[in-house]
């Protein structure tokens, strides 16, 4: 790991002193005198209302900036979607996907494009994932599929090979456990039309909607992820390439050096290296990737857990990005990134400990109801919002209230032990989840 930058560690210690005078409020606050006791409440409950009217200002920005990337997008239309189409290289890194690696390869195949390549990058599976993945080799309609194995070294360390042997010029890297729409290619590629644009962040969708857990990640991604990124799309600063879909200019990620090695969120520390180097990244909400989410708990946690420290590992890497943006958009978009990763994590639970105290303590429960029900109203005009922008299923709307009441607190628990172990360089694995073969 590099240096971590002095910016973001004092970030880190004002996020340590809220969180400890809001802990301590409560506490003083229970052998308190009455005059003292009142006031300490009501500093700390004016501080979160504060913070809840930030949260306000937060999501109606992300909602009016994403519908002004909707209405954007609607104007730009289709019509020169089939006039720029030069050849892709589709990297596909893979370890031990083969529940899904046959599925995945398979919607590669029925990409509307006239010439693109299909590179699957085998890194050391011990399971049958390269001999699935060879049933595939060789021309394949209008495709041609080439596979190569080598020792594991992680997902970046496949990316980076497969980037290496890409025979053109834009390459499109996919997760093996991820399913193509048949139109994501084509609608993708035509941003690069722009010389400005070195990156095209694609739409990450849930494909096993199988359970209640599944079902709250679908919702998750089109109204937390999907959200923010269409917001930051609108400003050409999109600050994640998800995994499961991203489109690259080859030169600029090969003269930036790559993927690098020393994170758990490859995928983010790319991102923000290329916004740095003063490059855009757009989003394209039609270029869509079925993605298998975690069906259980464990595993759900084991994966937010990673994401939270490899994104802080990013961050604490490219503190350029805040000290020195190329640009207020920029800046803009990786301020959002730091608020999802730790401030609004902690204000969250902390919000909700602190309005339990309060509950308990003095019988003022109407402050919990209040907090919690302004939270969930948020979410569910959000999801409104989200889930019909992007003609989803209606049946998920209802779901942000529990979406609210306990799935985003438990992420946001685990966010905030994530926080705390990257900060004191607690040992981690990567923690791969097993595929069920769902896409």
């Amino acid at each position: 790991m590099k240096r971590r930058h002095p910016a973001l560690f004092a970030l880190g210690l004002i996020g340590l002193a809220v969180v400890g005078g809001l802990v301590t409020s409560v506490l003083l606050g229970l052998d308190a005198p009455p005059a003292m006791r009142e006031g300490l409440i009501r500093f700390t409950a004016t501080l979160l209302i504060l913070f809840m009217l930030v949260l306000v200002v937060r999501y109606l920005s992300l909602l009016w900036l994403g519908y002004l990337h909707h209405l954007k997008d609607s104007r730009d239309g289709d019509a020169d979607d089939r006039s720029f189409a030069p050849p892709v290289s589709i990297i596909v890194p893979a370890y031990n996907e083969g529940p899904n690696i046959a599925a995945s390869l398979a919607s590669l195949l029925r990409q509307d494009y006239p010439r693109f390549e299909v590179l699957v990058v085998d890194d050391g599976s011990t399971d049958d994932t390269y001999a699935q993945a060879s049933a595939f080799a060789g021309r394949q309609g209008g495709a041609h599929v080439r596979v190569v194995g080598k020792s594991n070294s992680g997902k970046a360390g496949a990316l980076n090979a497969g980037i290496a042997l890409a025979r053109y010029p834009f390459v499109l890297c996919v997760d093996g456990d991820s399913r193509l729409a048949a139109d994501t290619l084509r609608r993708a590629v035509r941003h690069l039309r722009d010389p400005e644009v070195a990156a095209v962040a694609g739409n990450v969708k849930v494909a096993n909607r199988v359970n209640l857990w599944t079902k709250l990640q679908a919702l998750e991604y089109i109204e937390g992820l999907n959200m923010a990124r269409r917001a930051q799309g609108f400003m050409r600063a999109v600050n994640i390439i998800p995994g499961p879909v991203g489109l690259f200019r080859r030169d600029v990620v090969q003269r930036l050096g790559g993927y690098d090695t020393d994170t758990f969120a490859e995928d983010a520390d790319l991102t923000l290296k290329i916004l740095a180097a003063g490059w855009r990244v757009v989003y394209e909400d039609r270029a869509v990737a079925w993605t298998e989410a975690p069906e259980d708990l464990n595993s759900l946690i084991k994966q937010r857990y990673r994401w939270t420290r490899g994104i802080l590992q990013a961050l604490l890497k490219r503190g350029s990005v805040l000290t020195a943006p190329q640009s207020f958009s920029t800046w803009l978009s990786v301020v959002m990134m730091l608020f999802e990763s730790i401030l609004w994590p902690i204000m969250n639970v902390v919000g909700s400990l602190f309005f339990v105290a309060v509950a308990l303590a003095y019988g003022a429960s109407a402050y919990l109801v209040g907090w919690w029900l302004l939270l969930t109203v948020l979410d569910v005009a959000a999801a409104l919002h989200t889930v019909a922008m992007e003609e989803e299923d209606l049946s998920l709307v209802p779901l942000a209230v529990v979406y609210r009441f306990f799935f985003i607190l438990l992420i946001d628990v685990t966010k905030l032990f994530a926080t705390a172990e990257e900060f004191a360089k607690v040992e981690m694995g990567w923690g791969k989840i097993e595929r069920l073969g769902r896409i």
